[in-house]
């Protein structure tokens, strides 16, 4: 019997895989914002891990805790990709059985290993061989005619039986024959039938993603399941979570401290970070591009947004472009953490 480990105290609040968003960048930005979110990189299929000639797996020490998604069907090259993963460093491996993409059916893996239950629990259950870190699933509650609660039961089941450690249930089905855009949104939420998996595998971790907007609702899902993860609420506005360490994980507030920080005080916090990865040859819109958020439903937002976004790709773009954006917003209500109605 495969032993199943304790996902830690940080998985009580999650950032969602984002295709072509979580990167490294972007996670450490969330990461100054909370010491404890659990982080999760975009989906990386098993071919680039392996065959392919970037380094998609690099990540900063300071992201942590930080678990690499897997995207692949294959059970030996996810299996191999996984013990690549654990080497350099990540501290859980998620396996992608939930996202619908046309890309990842061609693969056929994401949504399309629910149809194959026998083919999602062999790879499971090869990646719980390959590596000593947690192992655990991110799924939906169905996919196609593949629907009901009696179908998300058996998947769990069969997610539960190959050895996973935990599941993150979108609380949505997958449907094969619409965009990736339209599944976030036409699929009807059913957070009732996530409620009652928990019920009815209590010993299993259980997490649930879905339109989760704000930190109120977080906690509320908190009181029937183990885990939230939240991923474009947070990526529309990342200053969400200044609040998230005290609100979901309990942590006092630091005495002393501004509490919370300005939205421009973020931004400034970042500095360093910005600097150091200027000097390697990183261009400064691979960093801004994730801060456009920061300023969500305040007066002068979209000057803030339309500056980074006419600046920070110019040649030798650098924290003067921050500078001169942060000015637009200055002095507005919103500077000082509050939200306007604006």
């Amino acid at each position: 019997m495969i032993s199943r480990k304790t996902l830690p105290p940080e998985a009580r609040l999650s950032l969602a895989p984002m295709l072509d968003l979580t990167d490294r960048h972007l996670r450490y930005f969330l990461r100054t914002l909370s010491r404890h979110i659990y982080l999760y990189t975009e989906m990386i299929s098993t071919g680039a891990i392996i065959y392919g000639s970037r380094d998609y797996l690099r990540f900063d020490d300071f992201e942590h805790p930080v678990a690499l998604q897997l995207g692949g069907s294959d059970p030996h090259d996810m299996a191999k990709a996984a013990r690549i993963g654990e080497d350099r460093g990540y501290d859980e491996i998620n396996i992608n059985a939930g996202c619908p993409s046309s890309r990842v059916q061609a693969g056929t893996f994401g949504a399309v290993l629910m149809k194959n239950l026998p083919l999602l629990s062999a790879v499971i259950r090869a990646v719980k061989d390959a590596v000593s870190v947690p192992v655990t699933v991110k799924t939906r509650l169905g996919v196609d005619d593949l629907a009901g609660y009696d179908f998300t039961s058996r998947l769990v089941s069969a997610i539960q039986d190959a050895g996973a450690d935990g599941v993150i249930i979108h609380a949505r089905n997958a449907c094969l024959d619409i965009s990736p855009r339209d599944n976030r949104e036409k699929p009807p939420l059913d957070y009732e039938a996530v409620y009652r998996i928990k019920r009815d595998f209590p010993d299993l971790f259980v997490g649930i993603n879905g339109n989760i907007m704000d930190l109120d609702a977080a906690t509320a899902h908190l009181r029937h399941v183990d885990g939230v993860m939240m991923g474009r609420a947070l990526y529309r506005d990342p200053y969400i979570l200044e609040d998230a360490d005290f609100r979901i994980f309990g942590e006092e507030r630091r005495a002393g401290a501004p509490n919370p920080r300005s939205r421009a005080q973020v931004i400034r916090d970042m500095y360093p970070y910005i600097e150091q990865e200027l000097s390697r040859g990183e261009l400064l819109k691979h960093i801004t591009r994730h801060f456009t958020g920061m300023f969500q439903s305040c007066p002068n937002a979209r000057k803030f947004r339309q500056y980074l976004s006419m600046n920070q790709h110019l040649p030798g773009a650098g924290i003067e472009v921050l500078e001169e954006a942060l000015r637009l917003v200055s002095g507005d209500s919103c500077e000082n953490g509050e939200v306007s109605e604006a």
